[in-house]
Parts: C-alpha cells; structure tokens; sequence
C-alpha cells in the first residue's frame, strides 16, 4: 500500500506528500554537526565516510519544499512530512507517526508544545512488570521507551539559518541552539521533543548543578552527562587518598567533576581524558571556571594517557547494553567495552601504592544484566585485587517510585567505589 493510501485509509483523504528514498543512519557519538545518513544502497560498515546531510521534503500548498534534517540524538530524517497545525488532533498526530509520516508545524509555537504533551498523554506510560523476570521487564521498557520516543520525535518544527523558530510566539533559542549545534549557516528541520531537550540542556548550562563537596556549580553542556546524582560524588570526595599521591588520571571525564573533586582535595597534576568533544569543552571550561586549569590537563584520548598515576578514576555508563540513539552512550556501555578497557589497562597505569577507583552502581547486577562473580572475575583477570568498597544507597526520585516498571531494581539499587590495587 502506498503512503498516500495509508493516510487515505486513516482518514486523512486530502493530505498530499512528497517522499524521499529511505535511508540508514550514520551514527558518529562524537559528531556535532546534522547528522549524516546514508541510502540503503550505500551503507557500509566504514562508519567515517562524509556524505551530503541529509534533507526532507514535503508539499506547501503544491509547492515541493526542502531543507536540512537535523538530529543529534541520530534519529533517521523522515520519509514522509505534511504540515500541520492547531486543527489537528493529538490522535490524529499519533495515527499519522505510526504510519511514518512526521507532522511540520505551522502554527503557534506554544500550541505545538501542547499537542506534544496531549500526544504523550494518549500514549501514557509503561506499567509494572508483567511477569518476575526483571531482565525481560528491562528490555521491554526500553522497547516501549524507543517506540515512545519514535512516536513523540515526529512533530517537526522548523529552523531558520539564524538559529531562530519561524512560528508564532515561539521562544528565542539562538543561543540554545548555537551552543547545541555550533553556527547555523542554512535553515533545518527538528523535532520539537529533541528541540525541548536542547532548550532543557540550556537552562543546566546556564544555572548549573550544585556539588555541595566543591561548594561549586558544574555547568553541563548539551549531549554531556550532567552530575544531578549527586551519590556518587559523594564517594569520591570521600574516598581515603593514597599518601602522597600527586599524579591522577580521571578517565572519560565528562564535565570534569570528578577531576575537580581531586583537584579540591589537593591532588597537583590530573590527566582528564575524553573522546567527545563536547565533553572535552566542557570539562575544559568547568575546571577553568573553579580555578583548576593550571592542576588539570584535558586531552582528547581513549581511555589511559601515557603514564602512571597515583589515582586513577573512572566512572563509567553502568549499563552493558546497546545504546540505541546518540544520548543512550551516557547511560549504556555496548558489551561493558568501557569498564573491561579500564579493568584490563588499570594495572599498567597505577603507581606501585596507587589505586584505581571504579565508580559504578550495581543496577546492572540487579536488572540481571551482569553478575556479581563476572565482575570479580575481571578484576582478578587484570591482575588487582580489590582493597576496600564504599558504598551508598541512590537518593533520586525513581528509586522511590512504586509505578516504575523496574521499581524493584531501583529501590535495591547500591551505587559503589570499588578501590582497586594491583595484585603483585
């Protein structure tokens, strides 16, 4: 059935659309710029290949129009775009995403929100676990989440090349926007719900989250995991300091927080590494903002500099699983690639006292993702030994929550700092 059809068959008999060849996307974590897609025909497994940024297409009032797709959460560019406005229905919206097609918005900036919450609403929230299998309950939320995401990511706002919204009452997002996305030079298309997100991403960057152990703001910038759980820092700046130490690495450094708490508790030389580069501009600007960018140095590097340190910390996403878009990557570690790098190369980077301090929660474990044993395993594997735990009891809203679909993961969840040595 073609898609004209489809919507005939929905009951939208007078909507006319232009369609483009479907596409693959080219996921690059570290890019910047409008994401980059491929035809199907032209997908290879070589993932730095430039190709043109791809652009939608849709009828306005029978003229063919287009303009750049952009996504940094790496959501493929729609086939097939109408327009629309305050006439059209939440169910009507949602009938036209699950047949494919996004909606354009034309009319009030404040109303196209709006049809965005009633959207959300009509599709309501996953419930509790069905079953007792919390592995199966994990999957199928995220699952529910990707389709709930895809659904909610087809209403569509425009961007003019000055970073500003054409629409009624809409917001000034320049500065959002080229904070997000860097100078704009050509108009673009956006989903208003990642729009929002870059929006929400703003206002962190301007306020700022408090870590009381710095009695400091850290300033997240947009697609940087910010540091709202606050646990975790906790232990950190608790963590007892091997004698002497004066060289620290800080692995996958993000905003630079946990450089910053070493560099608080007196530590002189810090290596921060990275490998996004908005990550490594915002640690860079964080630590020059406390006064700690003659103590830390950020490099764009995996894993390990060259060296050996007396601390080496790492924090990374808890999760084994596969990101699916672009911001997955702050939560979830494909095949628990990160933490093995930093378990296997930990040894051959400590100092003969230094320690390693593996910062991780054990929700994993709980969600039945990766067990306790494995864990140990690969410790001993890489030749430590564990020489003491800290541990702490998460304090976010969502570990209280009974109508979490994986309130019983969450509310046992314990976050720790695995202080490691090496076995020889």
């Amino acid at each position: 059935m073609s898609s004209l059809h489809s919507f005939r068959a929905a009951g939208f008999p007078f909507l006319r659309v232009h369609t483009t060849p479907a596409v693959i996307l080219n996921v690059d974590r570290h890019s910047t710029g409008i994401c980059e897609l491929r035809p199907m025909s032209e997908r290879t497994n070589d993932r730095t290949t430039t190709v043109e940024p791809t652009r939608i297409t849709w009828s306005d009032h029978g003229t063919v129009r287009s303009e750049l797709w952009r996504s940094e959460s790496g959501w493929p560019a729609p086939t097939t775009v109408v327009t629309g406005n305050e006439s059209l229905t939440a169910t009507a919206a949602l009938r036209l995403a699950a047949l494919g097609t996004a909606v354009l918005w034309t009319g009030d900036f404040h109303a196209a929100k709006q049809l965005l919450v009633a959207m959300g609403k009509r599709l309501g929230t996953t419930g509790r676990p069905r079953n007792d299998d919390i592995t199966a309950a994990f999957l199928r939320s995220r699952d529910d989440a990707l389709r709930r995401s895809t659904l909610l990511g087809m209403l569509l706002v425009p961007i003019d090349a000055d970073g500003t919204i054409p629409l009624r009452r809409s917001p000034d997002v320049s500065r959002a926007t080229a904070n997000a996305w860097g100078t704009t030079t050509e108009a673009s298309v956006v989903s208003l719900r990642e729009l929002l997100g870059v929006l929400g991403a703003e206002g962190w960057r301007t306020r700022g989250v408090l870590v009381p152990a710095l009695d400091a703001m850290i300033h997240p910038h947009y697609g940087v995991f910010s540091p709202v759980r606050g646990e975790y820092l906790d232990l950190v700046a608790a963590a007892p300091i091997p004698p002497n130490a004066s060289v620290a690495f800080d692995i996958g450094t993000g905003t630079g927080v946990l450089s910053a708490l070493l560099a608080h508790r007196g530590i002189r030389s810090i290596s921060a590494t990275d490998q996004d580069d908005r990550a490594i501009a915002c640690a860079t600007e964080n630590l020059a903002r406390l006064g700690f960018a003659d103590v830390v140095t950020v490099e764009n590097i995996d894993l390990f500099p060259d060296g050996r340190a007396d601390v080496i910390v790492c924090n990374p996403p808890w999760i084994p699983a596969t990101p699916k878009v672009a911001t997955d990557y702050a939560v979830y570690d494909h095949d628990g690639q990160m933490l093995a790098g930093f378990l296997s190369g930990l040894a051959e980077h400590l100092t003969p006292s230094g320690e390693g301090w593996l910062v991780i929660s054990d929700i994993a474990e709980r969600l039945g993702l990766r067990s306790r044993g494995s864990l140990l395993d690969a410790i001993e594997d890489a030749g430590l030994v564990v020489l003491a735990r800290m541990d702490t009891r998460p304090t976010h809203a969502r570990a209280s929550d009974p109508t979490d679909p994986l309130h019983s993961a969450r509310a046992a969840e314990v976050t720790s700092l695995w202080r490691l040595g090496c076995s020889t």
